[in-house]
């Protein structure tokens, strides 16, 4: 995102590239629903940084909630920071707060 240009693997995900990104994707899609004045969503943005860089089987997405308000509620979004996990463009598992890395990826499992 804007503080980790860097990292080309995280893609911002909006109402424009969901159907693309998400639904369309050949392999599971984790999706970091945030904000940008959320203390947990900073704590777990370089987890999901990380997850990105070491596991190329995984698409990792982060959504800006107070920019895509419907994808939020599509979800159900009623906290951040909440992570979702897709396969096949359905949603396989759902975890609300800030979780260690090993906790996220079992989402996979």
């Amino acid at each position: 995102m804007q503080e980790r240009s860097n990292i080309m693997a995280v893609i911002e995900l909006t109402q424009e590239n969901y159907q693309k990104e998400v639904i369309e994707s050949d392999k599971p899609v984790l999706i970091d629903f945030f904000a940008t004045w959320c203390g947990p969503c900073k704590m777990v943005s370089p987890v999901v940084d990380e997850i990105a860089n070491e596991r190329p089987d995984i698409k990792v997405c982060k959504l800006d909630v107070d920019k895509n308000l419907d994808l939020a509620r599509t979800f159900q979004v009623m906290s951040v920071p909440t992570l979702v996990a897709m396969k096949n463009g359905e949603m396989i598992n759902k975890i609300i707060g800030a979780m260690p890395k090993a906790q996220i990826l079992k989402m996979f499992d």
